[in-house]
């Protein structure tokens, strides 16, 4: 079956299900009646029949194969006053619906919360973790800066390399292999050199998705995982902000209303927000002592800018335009230079017809990431370009729906390395990927079930690549659930590492070679692209109405992974190389919640090998045991004084042992270089030929913080925060300077105090 014959079934695939829809349709949004921003994951439901649905991230509801009649539509959610609405329906009508939500008196946490219950019984969500603002700011504030840098790395599955280095891995998956969407567009370093803080500003969050694996063909061009982020419409109703000061960075958002809110019509709005690092300077006085010369501090600085205008209609159709530039260094004379820039412009879509019951989305941008980096051993340069383009249909039914898309994304890498051989590796190269998906979920009795297929085309190697993938769910009692999801996956993109860098903070990206690979037969590869295949089973426990727990056993086949050759010592070798390898393990988390306090726990027990044709040795992140605990408690019902703890513990990453040191020899003077006599100015290391042989010693911390709001007026309020991190001062290894003979830690203890005002 050619390409073309594929496209044309999906297309008439498509147009069939929406021409043999005959019942009726309700759908729309709801919002807050008070600021037109959506409320996420209410009930709306038609009294008196089992038709009922949750509104999604958008505040979007569809309640399809309605009969006609007269009903009472419902909507519901904690913090609100029940809404009623009367609809009549007639046969196969779309009923177009905005609804808006009056505050209540109820304090939150004083209702138990369903939706996500519902929605846990309605859908695979295998490895799919949801993260929300309210949930990052729960974590003790670094600074008093609450991060998704810092959340991601209590999520179960997730592996962090410390307080420095700003990388993150999952389930086996090195940085490349994971994509991180921010509005639709890739982010290729979404974190800074100091590992606490990420590019992304988290009042300007809607909601986070994690999909750690197995995840489903609306997601392609990556091989381990997924973090899509959405960020919300600037406030629609009134001028509104807040700036905020600590020792670690400065901040600042402004948010209004070009034409205000109001019920029934659209709206037009705007944010901009900006951050600034200040630790650069501040910690030659207040942290001298964490830093490895006094005079230079802590050598980490970085600032991110991010806008947005958005147009949201009566009907919910919406157009947003948005910007950003993030830029980090590390300047450190004694280890390296290290700088990087991205930047973008991006555009999204929604439209909602009227007289259709297709949803139609879409995303156009362009990404540009730019990286350098200057040490006594090599010199390294990185850019990639992108511009990508998507638009995707949903098609809604009572137990089902069904969803079909297509990705256009053309990429340009630009790589320069010296080698500590002097041999340059470079590429400069083009290359456009086509891809379309379906997915099609459908819930029968107890069980939801959910095929997808994504088909994938890369122009530089000229390779087609259908990835079949199937999710399920079933549910054994309305508390106790199973699950499961696999599929096939493919990436072009390729990361630059070096495992043993003395400090990681370079990572560079080039894609897959046009020139001739072997593979570990020896043999010529004719499929150059990263590959894997996941499996992952578990099941969701509700014990109770406030605690839930969830157990994911997995394992990820990466059966052929592109990595540059390090080692090349003559121009006559390749410059790539092929591996192998496996990630698994298990994933136990627990969650409980009160009206006051919450309660996280994780644990992690798994394995990463990676076989590069000689031995199988244990990745750099292979992290045997993770565990993370978390706590917060509200001293008051309206959270106005909060208190956070979170213990991080960790078994030590793998390194390969040194085994002796020589003089090495430059010969700059090529064969005329007189070697018996030169004296060489430079040592060189002899490694173990065992490949990541040693451990290093367990990493743990605990961090705590405080955190008050004083209220001014309705919208203006004073919130101070104290915080402690590594509270107990533990000395976790960073790295070791071999040459040297010594051993630089993480950061040591380091309170803080931070003031947000907000109006």
């Amino acid at each position: 079956m050619n390409f073309k014959t594929v496209l044309f079934l999906v297309c008439g695939l498509c147009f069939s299900f929406s021409v043999f829809a005959q019942k009726a349709t309700i759908r729309g949004y709801i919002y807050d009646a008070d600021n037109g921003q959506p409320v996420i994951y209410a009930n709306i439901y038609l009294l008196g029949t089992d038709l009922g649905t949750t509104s999604d991230a958008n505040g979007f509801f569809n309640i399809s194969d309605v009969p006609a009649g007269k009903f009472q539509l419902i909507g519901s959610y904690i913090g609100y006053d029940t809404l009623r609405s009367e609809v009549t329906v007639v046969k196969s009508e779309i009923i177009q619906r905005s609804l808006y939500m009056k505050s209540s008196g109820i304090t939150l946490g004083e209702v138990k919360i369903s939706a996500s219950r519902e929605r846990a019984k309605s859908e695979v969500q295998v490895s799919k973790i949801v993260v929300t603002p309210k949930q990052i700011k729960s974590l003790p504030s670094i600074g008093g800066d609450a991060d998704i840098a810092q959340y991601l790395q209590i999520l179960p599955g997730i592996i962090s390399t410390g307080d420095q280095g700003g990388q993150i891995f999952i389930r086996g998956g090195s940085p490349v292999q994971n994509k991180i969407l921010l509005d639709g567009l890739n982010i290729y370093n979404p974190f800074h050199s100091l590992g606490f803080f990420s590019v992304f500003e988290t009042e300007l969050i809607r909601n986070v998705d994690v999909f750690t694996g197995g995840f489903n063909a609306e997601y392609g061009g990556r091989v381990s995982a997924i973090i899509d982020i959405k960020t919300r419409e600037g406030n629609k109703s009134r001028l509104s902000g807040y700036t905020s000061i600590s020792p670690f960075m400065g901040k600042i958002l402004i948010e209004a209303p070009l034409n205000k809110f109001e019920q029934g019509k659209g709206s037009t709005s705007f944010v901009v927000t900006g951050k600034k690092s200040l630790i650069d300077r501040t910690s030659k006085s207040l942290y001298s002592y964490a830093a490895d010369v006094d005079s230079i501090g802590l050598p980490f600085s970085f600032s991110d800018f991010y806008s947005k205008f958005s147009v949201v209609s009566g009907n919910g159709s919406k157009f947003n335009l948005f910007g950003f530039n993030f830029t980090d260094g590390y300047n450190n004379p004694l280890v390296a230079s290290i700088g990087w820039e991205n930047t973008g412009v991006g555009a999204d879509f929604t439209m909602v017809p009227n007289s259709s019951d297709i949803i139609i989305k879409g995303t156009i941008g362009y990404t540009n990431y730019d990286l350098g980096i200057k040490d006594s051993a090599d010199k390294r340069s990185s850019s990639i370009r992108e511009f990508g383009a998507t638009v995707d249909f949903t098609i809604f039914r009572n137990k089902s729906e069904f969803k079909y898309g297509f990705d256009l994304r053309a990429v340009k890498t630009d790589f320069n390395f010296i080698n500590p051989y002097k041999i340059l590796l470079s590429q400069e190269q083009n290359t456009t990927e086509f891809s379309t998906y379906l997915k099609y979920r459908q819930t029968i009795g107890r069980v939801v079930i959910e095929p997808s297929v994504r088909l994938m085309y890369y122009a530089s190697q000229a390779r087609f690549s259908p990835e079949p993938r199937m999710g399920l769910k079933y549910n054994i009692t309305d508390n106790f659930r199973f699950k499961a999801a696999g599929g096939f996956y493919s990436q072009n993109v390729m990361g630059t590492s070096n495992e043993r860098d003395v400090v990681n903070l370079f990572y560079g990206f080039l894609t897959s070679p046009e020139s001739s690979v072997k593979g570990l037969d020896g043999k010529n590869l004719d499929n150059k692209l990263q590959l894997a295949r996941h499996a992952v089973g578990g099941f969701e426990i509700d014990v109770s109405d406030n605690l839930q727990l969830n157990v994911e056993t997995y394992i990820k086949d990466f059966n052929q992974l592109i990595v540059v050759n390090r080692n090349k010592v003559s121009i006559n070798e390749s410059d790539y190389a092929v591996e192998t390898g496996k990630a698994y393990g298990v994933d136990f988390s627990a969650k409980y919640e009160e009206v006051r306090y919450n309660l996280f726990a994780a644990y992690s027990y798994g394995f990463v090998n990676r076989f590069d044709g000689e031995q199988t040795y244990p990745t750099v992140f292979d992290r045997r045991h993770n565990l993370n605990m978390l706590a917060t408690y509200n001293f008051d019902r309206k959270g106005d004084l909060q208190f956070s703890i979170r213990w991080n513990m960790g078994s030590g990453f793998p390194f390969t042992k040194t085994q002796g040191f020589y003089n090495q020899l430059s010969f700059v003077d090529g064969a005329n270089t007189n070697y018996l006599q030169e004296n060489p100015d430079q040592v060189g290391i002899i490694y173990s030929q065992l490949r990541n042989g040693g451990r290093l010693p367990y990493y743990h911390r605990l961090d705590l913080s405080l955190s008050k709001k004083f209220h001014f007026s309705k919208y203006t309020h004073l919130e101070l925060n104290a915080s402690i991190t590594n509270a107990y001062d533990r000395e976790n290894i960073f790295y070791f300077d071999r040459i040297k003979y010594s051993r630089v830690n993480q950061l040591p203890v380091m309170p803080a105090l931070s003031a947000k005002f907000a109006f």
